[in-house]
């Protein structure tokens, strides 16, 4: 792919910001330092009480042509993209939160992708670094264009939410963040977005860092993001029937009601007990189970220490702790 820009358009980074004092430096010096010539950088603090302001404030002087810094009260990080997106001025978007980076090239080459292809999406591979991460094996994503691109995207998220480049009039079309499922609402643009368009381009590269760490990162609340990414499938299936019609009804039900009892299953084997129980007790209640599941569901539908103690002991069963 060549590194020529066809016609540099402005693109406007969006950084919710709350409490990240330890790491909002480094992720904004990540985008002033982009290589590609005109990036502007809307960062939203979400009501910080950790000196994230001190710092924001130094960096805003700093970067006082390129830097602009909104406030608001602690709503999340979703309501605070929405709120930089109406004051973004570029004709692409990117996302990155205060504790994540890019590689200094990344956005250059996701809009050179976005030129070349005539994209309305481009998107890049990740790398997930940090204490805690789930493993932190570069990853590149498959090229969804060459697939059947609504199945690949109802059986997971395809990026996260700093891995792609999005065109300004694309995501304006959706109405930005639809804040319904907070865990989930970088899944919902995703979804919302590939509704309205399949013009997607992939850059087969690993230029997003995403960051794990003990700050309380919505990430690490499982079972929330589980059930809030079941919602989204459901609303892609409910309110875009023509982008599922060319598959069939067991299909769906496999991709979005079957990803329910998997993930209850995944967390069960890894002894993640309370994310187990809710999932579990959900899949219950909406009759997602064949009868060889009852012996992991009924116990679930006990209070959860004493689901978790049931577990513990079928673990031990001579009473040993682990």
């Amino acid at each position: 792919m060549s590194d020529t820009l066809i016609i540099p358009t402005r693109i406007s980074v969006i950084m919710p910001c709350y409490n990240a004092a330890t790491f909002v430096g480094e992720a904004v010096n990540c985008v002033m330092n982009q290589t590609y010539p005109d990036v502007e950088l809307i960062v939203v603090d979400d009501g910080s009480t950790d000196g994230s302001v001190n710092v924001l404030q130094q960096l805003a002087t700093q970067y006082s042509e390129r830097l602009s810094l909104l406030f608001q009260d602690h709503k999340g990080p979703y309501p605070a993209r929405n709120v930089g997106l109406q004051h973004a001025r570029g004709g692409y978007v990117a996302f990155l939160d205060a504790d994540d980076y890019w590689s200094p090239d990344a956005l250059k080459k996701l809009a050179v992708a976005m030129d070349i292809d005539h994209a309305d999406i481009t998107y890049c591979g990740w790398q997930n670094i940090g204490i805690g991460a789930p493993g932190t094996t570069p990853h590149i994503p498959p090229d969804y264009s060459q697939m059947d691109t609504a199945a690949e995207f109802l059986r997971s998220c395809p990026w996260p939410i700093h891995a792609a480049l999005v065109r300004r009039e694309a995501i304006d079309t959706v109405r930005g963040f639809s804040e319904r499922h907070f865990s989930a609402m970088d899944y919902d643009l995703w979804l919302r977005l590939y509704a309205h368009t399949q013009k997607l381009a992939r850059v087969p590269e690993v230029m997003a860092f995403y960051r794990w760490h003990d700050k309380g990162q919505i990430s690490k609340i499982k079972w929330k993001q589980v059930l809030n990414a079941l919602q989204v499938r459901r609303d892609f299936v409910t309110h875009h029937p023509e982008r599922v019609a060319h598959l069939s009804k067991i299909k769906i039900l496999e991709l979005s009601e079957g990803f329910l009892l998997d993930e209850a299953y995944r967390a069960y084997w890894q002894r993640n007990l309370v994310d187990a129980h809710k999932l579990f007790r959900h899949a219950f209640i909406r009759g997602l189970w064949k009868t060889s599941d009852l012996k992991y569901l009924l116990p679930a539908l006990l209070p959860s220490k004493l689901f978790q103690w049931l577990v513990n002991v079928a673990d031990n069963p001579k009473g040993k702790r682990t």
